[in-house]
């Protein structure tokens, strides 16, 4: 039977086995006709229990092999079943994110193959600062786990970019908590259209994946609220998500999962979050704990979470009235679910359309880092030498549960020019084709990998990659050895040479800021000696997660474009930039620092013991990415919003509505296109505020927009609004937002060094924005950086 025949199938039978129940037990209430609290109050404690430990899974309904896998990764192609058939109860069909639509395309049983789109990462998506079209990215990733028959996406993923080595960076946005929060606010509401759930992730302070599921993160209040919370915080008031991943870390001494005063104090109570909490899969802690926490659905649930809870009913340390509490948030989001209104799912979603989409935010994405005597976009250029082994291998995405097994294809950088009629070299093709074949021939465990911690975490026993390991192979594999002379030979015939390096990281590894190799940086001078000698330009490409080392090579070639792990579409869309047919208008979500040195947390990274870490201390406190490299002028390889364009674009009439600040403020500013082709500019508000009480970075983001497109000579003028909020800075003291008196400088600028204009206004006197909880305090003395300590 085809597999959406047997969905369909399924789907139509759940109403008849409801009503069939209703029948046969009148007496009893039944899930989406009586109220919930009925409904709950008719569930034994077992069934209490067995529905909030793995959403079912050890219920005597359950099939457990379609659950869960037991990696963390969610099994693909979940059906919705009765969990509690007497009272019409069913599971809820997750799905993971945030690169798509995380199942697998052909299960077994099916004749039919479901692929699913590989969307842009989010890196690359928040490099776009395009809020309206990652609404729309939302949309149609939200209709594929409509149309796929999923309730909820675990998605978007928003820790903050702490540290460049951070293995699932590319499943993050940025190292500033605005930006984050704004994309994934805009995503939510993308993917919540469609009536499915959203899960925001991993909540929180999840920065590392060296002894991910245990160490402890230790963060003072203040560095909590402005930087670790805030994207969050954005993300809830904004997005209103319908469900929160706890992480597996602990935070000043708790496992998130475990910790009353961060669910249930700050995030019910101030940001007024009414949607579900599940834990992280597999991960470790009390599963009382988590329940009085108020973690609605503890997943992916285990026989000793049941063992845990069935025994702290019968000695009375935990009461029954906390499960009724949480189960009232479980059955609502199953009650919201498209399934419970009728929905009946198609398993057809517009791959066309949604493929287009990917590939328009994919070139909004990437970014122009460097542009020499107009090496971009190609003129009069026909035939390209295509170096590296990744130009014919594109890594998509990352790997484990943000990765995604269901795209139908993954377009290469070699691939994308020659669909757009540009002459490659087939000596070249053959070579590097056959070399990334015999890669994946021998199907060896990367040296990368080859430590036994390594080895250990990512479990494998042998030097024969295991499965999971299938997309790490290329892209740890040492380049394709290419001799000057095989350099030579391609000049004659091409008239320009493209180089793509790339990265991918994943769970439970860290492969973020790993050093250029020396075979690549021998590929990058060898190519540019040798094309620079006859007169000809390089383009390098760099396909990866997040901020990698520059600044030993990027003297060499002519040009270099950021394109992260751009999805499906990547190799079109590189293209569409390297011909001109997309004037590149992404700025940079993340610092590109000189060297790995330079980077505030790298010396408590990841933690302590260096080796083993069990406390990761956050001594940098507020100062991270740009606030650390602006406030303390470290010079950077690329700054944090920087990005080219093939045109220009000129600032003017930056004005404030007051110059006292008694209400909020609105700033306008006018940009114009000053070049020869039509382009977008992304426009950056930063804040300066004065240091009364408190120290303050020297600047912080406080809005963007992004122009539409602009003709040549075309203007926009773009509007932004300061509220006390966006003023006030978090005084630990008295657990309160406060905004300082004094003079609030406005900068307008392309980045956060090109500052355009500037404007100020005064703030008479202090102003409480808000007084919150006083909770989250750090279980150690923290001593954070300083621009008063030396």
């Amino acid at each position: 039977m085809k597999l959406k025949n047997l969905v369909l199938g399924l789907t139509m039978v759940l109403p008849s086995l409801f009503a069939a129940q209703s029948c046969s037990d009148n007496h009893l209430p039944q899930f989406g006709k009586d109220r919930i609290e009925k409904v709950i109050a008719a569930m034994t404690s077992d069934e209490k229990i067995g529905l909030s430990v793995g959403d079912g899974k050890f219920l005597p309904a359950a099939q457990v092999k379609n659950i869960e896998q037991g990696t963390g990764i969610i099994i693909a192609n979940q059906n919705s079943q009765l969990m509690i058939p007497r009272l019409a109860i069913p599971s809820s069909p997750l799905t993971d994110g945030p690169s798509g639509v995380n199942r697998d395309p052909h299960p077994a049983g099916a004749t039919d193959y479901t692929y699913a789109t590989a969307f842009p990462t989010s890196t690359c998506l928040a490099a776009t600062w395009n809020l309206e079209l990652m609404e729309q990215v939302g949309q149609a990733f939200g209709n594929e786990v409509l149309t796929y028959d999923y309730d909820m996406v675990l998605m978007p993923a928003l820790n903050l970019h702490r540290n460049p080595n951070c293995g699932r960076n590319f499943e993050y946005y940025s190292e500033d908590p605005m930006l984050s929060g704004k994309m994934a606010a805009s995503v939510v509401k993308g993917l919540q259209s469609n009536g499915i759930g959203a899960c925001i992730k991993h909540f929180l302070g999840n920065n590392q994946e060296t002894n991910r599921r245990t160490y402890n993160a230790v963060i003072s209040q203040r560095a909590l609220r402005e930087i670790y919370l805030k994207g969050f915080e954005i993300a809830v008031r904004e997005g209103n998500p319908k469900g929160i991943m706890t992480s597996y870390n602990k935070v000043n001494g708790f496992y998130t999962a475990e910790y009353p005063e961060l669910l249930l104090d700050v995030v019910r109570k101030e940001w007024g979050f009414k949607g579900v909490y599940m834990t992280d899969f597999d991960g470790y802690g009390s599963a009382v704990a988590k329940v009085r926490a108020g973690n609605n659905m503890l997943m992916g649930g285990s026989k000793d979470e049941v063992k845990e809870l069935t025994a702290a009913l019968k000695d009375k340390s935990l009461d029954e009235s906390m499960l009724n509490r949480n189960l009232v948030y479980n059955l609502q989001q199953k009650l919201d679910a498209p399934r419970a209104k009728g929905y009946v799912p198609t398993f057809k979603p517009d791959l066309a359309a949604h493929a287009k989409l990917a590939r328009e935010a994919a070139g909004e994405g990437l970014v122009l880092l460097k542009n020499e005597k107009q090496a971009l976009p190609f003129n009069a250029v026909k035939n390209v030498a295509v170096f590296g082994k990744i130009s014919y291998y594109l890594i998509e995405a990352g790997t484990g549960s943000g990765g995604i097994r269901s795209n139908k294809y993954a377009t290469s950088v070699n691939d994308g020019l020659k669909n757009a009629g540009f002459k490659v070299i087939k000596e070249l093709e053959d070579s590097y084709t056959a070399f990334n074949a015999s890669i994946m021939e021998n199907n060896l465990v990367p040296d990368y990998f080859m430590t036994p911690k390594m080895l250990a975490d990512n479990g494998v026993k042998t030097n024969k990659a295991p499965g999971h390991f299938k997309k790490r192979l290329i892209p740890f594999h040492e380049e394709m050895p290419m001799t000057i002379e095989d350099i030579k030979k391609q000049v004659a015939l091409t008239d320009v040479a493209v180089i793509t390096l790339g990265r991918t990281g994943g769970e439970n590894y860290e492969n973020g800021y790993i050093p250029t190799t020396k075979g690549e940086i021998e590929l990058v001078k060898n190519v540019c000696d040798v094309y620079h000698e006859a007169g000809k330009k390089v383009v390098v490409v760099l396909n990866v997660g997040g901020v990698c080392e520059t600044a030993s090579w990027k003297n060499m070639p002519d040009a270099i474009l950021l394109a992260w792990q751009p999805g499906q579409e990547g190799g079109d869309a590189i293209t569409d930039v390297l011909k001109g047919a997309v004037n590149p208008s992404g700025k940079l979500p993340d610092s590109f620092p000189i060297k790995y040195g330079d980077v505030p947390s790298a010396s408590t990274f990841p933690g302590e013991p260096a080796d083993n870490p069990v406390n990761s201390f956050y001594k940098e406190g507020i100062y991270v990415g740009y606030r650390y490299y602006d406030t303390f002028k470290v010079p950077t390889s690329y700054e944090f919003g920087y990005g080219l364009s093939y045109t220009t674009f000129e600032y003017s009439n930056i004005t404030l509505s007051s110059s006292t600040y008694v209400r909020p403020i609105t700033v306008s500013v006018t940009v114009k296109n000053s070049g020869q082709v039509a382009g977008k500019e992304v426009v950056q508000l930063y804040l300066s505020a004065p240091s009364q009480d408190l120290e303050k970075p020297v600047q912080e983001l406080k809005g963007f927009a992004k122009t539409k497109l602009l003709k040549p000579g075309e203007s926009q003028t773009l509007f932004f609004v300061l509220n006390s909020r966006l003023l006030a800075s978090f005084r630990s003291g008295v657990s309160a937002w406060i905004a300082d008196k004094g003079d609030y400088q406005v900068r307008i600028g392309a980045s956060s060094k090109d500052i355009k204009l500037n404007a100020s206004f005064n703030l008479l006197k202090y102003i409480t924005v808000e007084k919150v909880h006083d909770v989250l305090y750090p279980n150690f003395a923290m001593e954070e950086l300083s621009q008063h300590k030396k």
